[in-house]
């Protein structure tokens, strides 16, 4: 299969793609860092070198470089199996005291760079009448909470995109996702002085996303919310 994943470098779009490449599929990965998407390739090409891996650095907030980005992956003669859209920026703030612009930025990178991206490549998906695409919202898009601002806003507009979607490609093959994950181990908690074992695991991500492929063409499972066991941070 042809896997699609953005934001690939770290965190939850590392750990999909590490689990991907460990069953042998065909990998086509982006995210804004250069040197941290390269870095990332060659780990993952250290542990799986028999899998095929192109990545290539975009910046998906800015709508030409998404829509680059899709045409990038056809161009290679691939029609994506498995989108996911795991892109995003997270910056605290409320919306009294945010800076101005904060909306913005989250906007145009956690909901543009899905729809610009997803409506590059659905064309080739629908005329394949097959596919999966995943948007990674986030518990924020369920539930406002503290410092939560313009981040929360803009995974809510993720959800309502993904919602959207689901309706629209029911009858044409393609499934659609929306994952809600909680909190989890990835670089931006390593210093917050929390113990490890109070999140869940990247790989808990990894590991559900890939879940979703093993299903019939029959079914699709169209929200799932992830937790640590003892509750939200």
């Amino acid at each position: 299969m042809n896997i699609v994943i953005t934001g690939a470098s770290t965190g939850f779009g590392k750990s999909i793609a590490a689990k991907f490449a460990a069953a042998g599929h065909r990998l086509f990965i982006s995210s804004r860092n250069a040197v941290k998407l390269y870095a990332a390739v060659e780990d993952l090409m250290n542990h799986f070198p028999d899998t095929v891996i192109k990545a290539r650095p975009f910046d998906l907030s800015k709508k030409e470089e998404a829509r680059g980005f899709g045409q990038w992956i056809l161009d290679q003669g691939a029609v994506p199996d498995v989108l996911v859209n795991n892109a995003g920026l997270f910056i605290p703030g409320t919306v009294e005291s945010e800076e101005d612009g904060t909306l913005e930025t989250m906007i145009e990178t956690n909901l543009y760079s899905a729809y610009y991206l997803t409506r590059a490549v659905l064309p080739a998906m629908v005329k394949q009448k097959s596919g999966l695409i995943v948007n990674i919202c986030s518990v924020a898009s369920l539930q406002a909470y503290p410092n939560g601002g313009a981040y929360s806003i803009s995974k809510y507009a993720l959800a309502g995109f993904t919602k959207n979607l689901r309706e629209e490609m029911k009858g044409k093959g393609i499934k659609v996702t929306a994952i809600y994950p909680g909190a989890a181990y990835t670089d931006s908690w390593a210093k917050s002085g929390i113990e490890r074992s109070r999140f869940m695991e990247a790989d808990d991500v990894a590991a559900t996303i890939f879940g979703l492929t093993q299903l019939s063409p029959k079914a699709v499972i169209e929200e799932i919310i992830m937790r640590p066991q003892l509750g939200d941070i």
